[in-house]
């Protein structure tokens, strides 16, 4: 399947293949074969499907954390911008402050470091600041992780089951909460979750991969406008969609 390029798309994926030998076999395992995905400037896609379906494998793709066998993958889109990642774990550094956590970022993209204040404000741990990872809770060492992707004034965003790691009310409130950074400053972003809620909730277009080589099995447009609750019955009703396109 193969997708070709323009200039009105951020991420474009044509003709990939991609595959790993397995360590325990030493066979090859093909998880993408002549595969193509775009997502347009502005456009937040959520990827979905079930274990082993490829999602982390084409995130890292379009990371440019796994090279493809075959084919290209362009993240460029009308212009060259940052990149911020939010992992399923935090990966945050836990012998120094939340604060200094997010100024290494602001430093490592050569942008003022002072702006790690305002980045941990936005997602409520401006008093949190100045404490260590490792006391805080699961759900602000994510917030923090969200902070330190977004205060890079990222162009693309790419986000690996971020919530996947939290409790139900905890994951609920940090999906409202990117929703309001995403809603504050649009953005381009790519979600891989095996959650079909939090695909219909977030997105404005939804991917169902299934299979080995990976194929898109459904899409869906969401059309549904900003803010939203997850508890919308529209949000439910593609959610029941995309999980009967599951399987």
């Amino acid at each position: 399947m193969s997708t070709p390029s323009t200039n009105s798309a951020r991420v474009v994926l044509d003709g990939v293949t991609k595959g790993f030998t397995t360590g325990r076999t030493g066979q090859r395992e093909t998880v993408f074969e002549d595969f193509g995905l775009r997502v347009e400037e502005g456009e937040l896609v959520a990827v979905v499907g079930a274990s082993g379906t490829g999602k982390t494998t084409l995130l890292h793709l379009v990371a440019g954390l796994e090279q493809p066998d075959a084919g290209r993958v362009e993240t460029g889109g009308s212009q060259q911008g940052r990149l911020g990642v939010v992992f399923q774990q935090p990966r945050l550094l836990d012998w120094v402050s939340v604060r200094r956590n997010v100024e290494l970022a602001l430093r490592s993209a050569g942008l003022d470091p002072a702006g790690a204040g305002p980045a941990l404000a936005a997602v409520g741990l401006a008093d949190h600041a100045d404490r260590y990872p490792s006391v805080l809770s699961g759900g602000q060492r994510q917030r923090a992780a969200v902070a330190r992707a977004f205060a890079v004034e990222p162009e693309l965003v790419l986000l690996d089951e971020p919530f996947s790691a939290l409790d139900q009310l905890t994951a609920r409130r940090l999906r409202l909460l990117l929703q309001d950074l995403w809603t504050a400053r649009p953005r381009t972003g790519l979600l891989v979750t095996h959650n079909p809620l939090e695909a219909a909730f977030l997105a404005d277009r939804v991917i169902v991969l299934d299979g080995r080589p990976a194929v898109i099995r459904e899409e869906f447009t969401v059309g549904l406008p900003r803010p939203r609750l997850p508890e919308d019955r529209a949000v439910f009703d593609l959610h029941s969609k995309i999980l009967a396109a599951l399987g």
